[in-house]
This record gives C-alpha cells, structure tokens and sequence, in this order.
C-alpha cells in the first residue's frame, strides 16, 4: 500500500481526535467562565447595591437613611425582607428629624444602543421629580452619555412637575421635547446630538411616573394623616 493510501486511510482518525480536544476545550472554557461568574458575582453584587445608596442619596437631597419597599399590586407599599425581590420596588428617604423627603424609583426603558437604567427622585409634597441618576447605560461615548454629564439636561429634574388631578392620575404626562422648545414644566429639554437617548429618558420617565406617582403619593398623604393620631393624647385626669 503507498503512502498517500495510508495518510487517506488515518484522516477520519485525526478528525476525530481533532474534534474530541475541540470539545475538551470548550467544556473546560464553559466551565472556567461559570467559575469565574460565580466568584466574582458577590463583588458585582455589593458594588451594585453601593452605587444604587448612592444614586439614592444623590436624588433625595437631604436624606440620611433608607427604607426599601416594594409596590403591591393592590397599590400599597410594604417592607421589602431579606431575599425580596418585588415586580416594583421604590426608596423612601428620611431626614435627621425621621421625616420623609421622599421617594426614589428604579426606572428603565430601551435606549439608543440597549436598556437605559435610571433612578429618579420624587418629593410627594411638592409634587416634582428633584432628581435623577443614570445607573447602567451602554449609550454612545461623547453623545448618548451627555444625559449623565451634560449640567444643562440635568437641570431639568430640579422640579419637573408631576403633580395629579382630584381624581388621582397624572396631569400631565412626562416628555422629551427638542432642545430649547421647552415650554412647560412637566416637559423636559431634550439635548440635540442625543435626540434618541434624551427621548428615551422623556419616556421611561413619563411611563414610570404615570404608574407609581399616584401610588406613592397616596400613600405618603396617608402616612401623613395617620402621625398626629399616632401621638399619646395628654389626659386631664
């Protein structure tokens, strides 16, 4: 037999050989990235809750501690327990005198390049947004990324009215409108260059807070009633 024969002959032998080191190390690969996720998510995951106390504390000026609660779906808020994970969740915030500055809510809605992840902070009394934070975008580098940096878009959630009707629901619906065309106050200007991402925050803004808005004031009014029948009346006896 010749020698090109027996090299024809020991070709379905390589092949195979070739494909069980392939699949070696494809399981060893699956396996060291499954290692290293699991390793490194307890990190993530304490980074994670650190920049979200932060973002809170940010939104909620005057703030120096925080409750977290979920939102059910007969519209009350109650005391999220270790290993919680509500459908909604929202913060409230509390001054140095126990009283509440408000709320802080997780928002997040498809942006230009993915999912936009946003917290905003809503003060029942005033009935305004007085904040907002981006925590996790993929937006474009120098100009999706403007609505993190740009001071000017970012003054829009100083007050952006979100007040409601007698009925309960919102007046007016949050938007995004083209960069110097803002005309009312529920509107917010838009940044021209990133009309896509800026429209996106308008939206996600404006579902979120025609959603929970009226809950968390409700809420926060109720609160609000019950402390003064909450303190011991004095006795005359």
């Amino acid at each position: 037999m010749s020698n090109a024969a027996n090299i024809k002959m020991q070709k379905p032998s390589g092949s195979l050989k070739m494909l069980r080191a392939m699949l070696a190390i494809g399981m060893i690969s699956a396996l060291l990235i499954v290692m290293a996720f699991e390793l490194t998510l307890p990190r993530v995951q304490r980074l994670k809750a650190e920049a979200l106390e932060k973002a809170i504390f940010k939104v909620l000026p005057g703030t120096v501690h925080t409750e977290a609660f979920g939102i059910g779906t007969n519209g009350a808020l109650f005391k999220i327990e270790n290993g919680e994970k509500p459908e909604m969740t929202c913060y409230a915030g509390y001054d140095e005198n126990e009283k509440l500055v408000g709320y802080a809510v997780e928002a997040a809605g498809q942006g230009y390049a993915d999912v936009i992840r946003i917290l905003y902070g809503y003060d029942p009394k005033a009935q305004v947004l007085i904040g907002f934070q981006v925590l996790e975008s993929k937006e474009t580098p120098g100009l999706g990324d403007k609505i993190e940096k740009e001071q000017r878009f970012l003054d829009n959630f100083r007050a952006l009215d979100v007040s409601l009707t007698n009925e309960g629901t919102l007046k007016n619906t949050v938007i995004t409108v083209k960069q110097g065309e803002k005309q009312n106050p529920w509107e917010i200007d838009g940044i021209t260059g990133a009309t896509i991402t800026s429209r996106a925050i308008g939206t996600i803004i404006g579902a979120s807070t025609t959603e929970v808005i009226p809950i968390l004031y409700t809420n926060s009014s109720q609160k609000d009633q019950t402390v003064p029948n909450q303190k011991p009346r004095e006795s005359n006896e």
